[in-house]
Order: C-alpha cells, then sequence, then structure tokens
C-alpha cells in the first residue's frame, strides 16, 4: 500500500536575514491587548514564517520561554486559516498574566488586524461616511 503525503500544514520558522529587514521596512502591524503581530505578504510562500520577540521586560528565560510555548501552540491552531507570509509576534510584560484562552483571543485579533487589507477596509470606512 501507498500512502500520498499530502503537503504539510503549519508554519516555519523566520531564518531569513531579508525577511526580519522586511520586517523593519514594510508590512502591517497589528495589536490586541499585550499582543502585537506584525505582517509581511508573501503570495509565493507555500507556508506562513513566524518569528517571536520576547525581550527580557516578560521577565527571566522559564516565564519567556513558556510564552512562547503557548504562542507556538496558538500559531500552530491558527496555521490552516494564516495568509502565506512572514509573521512577527511580540508581546508585553501583561501577556504572561492571560490565560490560554485570553492569549487565544488577543493574539487572533491582532493576526486578524494585521493581515486584513488596508486598501479594503479604506473605502469600507470612506462608503460607511457617505
Amino acid at each position: 500500500m501507498v500512502i500520498a503525503h499530502s503537503a504539510r500544514v503549519g508554519v516555519e520558522r523566520v531564518c531569513s536575514q531579508s525577511t526580519f529587514g522586511l520586517f523593519r521596512t514594510s508590512g502591517t502591524g497589528g495589536g490586541s491587548g499585550p499582543v502585537r503581530v506584525k505582517f509581511v505578504r508573501q503570495n509565493s510562500w507555500s507556508r506562513p514564517q513566524v518569528a517571536y520577540a520576547l525581550g527580557k521586560k516578560l521577565g527571566g528565560a522559564v516565564v519567556r520561554n513558556r510564552l512562547r510555548r503557548r504562542l507556538r501552540a496558538i500559531v500552530s491552531g491558527l496555521a490552516v486559516a494564516l495568509p502565506p507570509g512572514a509573521y512577527l509576534v511580540s508581546a508585553g510584560p501583561r501577556a504572561t498574566e492571560l490565560s490560554f484562552d485570553e492569549l487565544r483571543m488577543a493574539m487572533s485579533q491582532a493576526v486578524r488586524s494585521a493581515t486584513r487589507d488596508r486598501a479594503a477596509g479604506m473605502s469600507e470606512r470612506r462608503d460607511e461616511g457617505t
């Protein structure tokens, strides 16, 4: 019996310095509560790439690593719905105090805010004003 493997669903790590450079120069950002997401669309990619920027203001290494693991679990759950591109996830100190469900809600809203089509949002706002 031959088992055909479909394209693996999931996320990859951002490894390229040029991708990190794109975070500084382009892309869109969004946030919800203490969670921030910077997004750079890359339609030619088959899967999203994600990097995490969690500074020492969050706490010691144990605290930061626990938060990183929680964020990775959330991102892997969202992977199917994520548009192709690069994501830089960061968080403020309050993120360590959130429950998993609260963190998942904040992450989902931040991703939605960062990935929404800004041009469509602008035209919708103009239509509402008329």
